[in-house]
């Protein structure tokens, strides 16, 4: 079986102007523009992101794991006892989709082909 590695770490923000400019100042850390609502940084040390929200942030981090076989791997997590609480979407890149643990961490599963 292939392993399934951590591979995107993807956080909220309710500014993404003054979330960018923190951790640039703070860090040095450089982003993307992906339209109005997300953007992406690098220099971290890790390939990650930022979504804009209105809601309140309480799990502010979403972690983002990579697999080849989204829809093997879809079933696996079902089938071992996970949630699927977004089902597989494209995005610039490829597709993904979101589930929950046991325990209710939400987690995603992305994929380029």
């Amino acid at each position: 079986m292939e392993p399934t590695r951590i591979d995107y770490i993807e956080f909220k923000s309710t500014d993404l102007s003054k979330t960018k400019a923190f951790y640039h100042a703070a860090f040095g850390w450089n982003f993307t523009d992906y339209g109005p609502a997300y953007c992406s940084f690098s220099e971290s040390g890790v390939a990650g992101g930022f979504e804009l929200t209105a809601e309140a942030i309480t799990n502010g981090v979403l972690v983002v794991l990579y697999h080849s076989d989204l829809l093997n791997i879809k079933a696996k997590i079902s089938s071992t006892g996970g949630e699927i609480t977004k089902d597989i979407f494209s995005f610039p890149g490829g597709r993904r989709f979101h589930f929950k643990d046991p325990s209710g961490n939400e987690l995603a599963v992305w994929s380029d082909l």
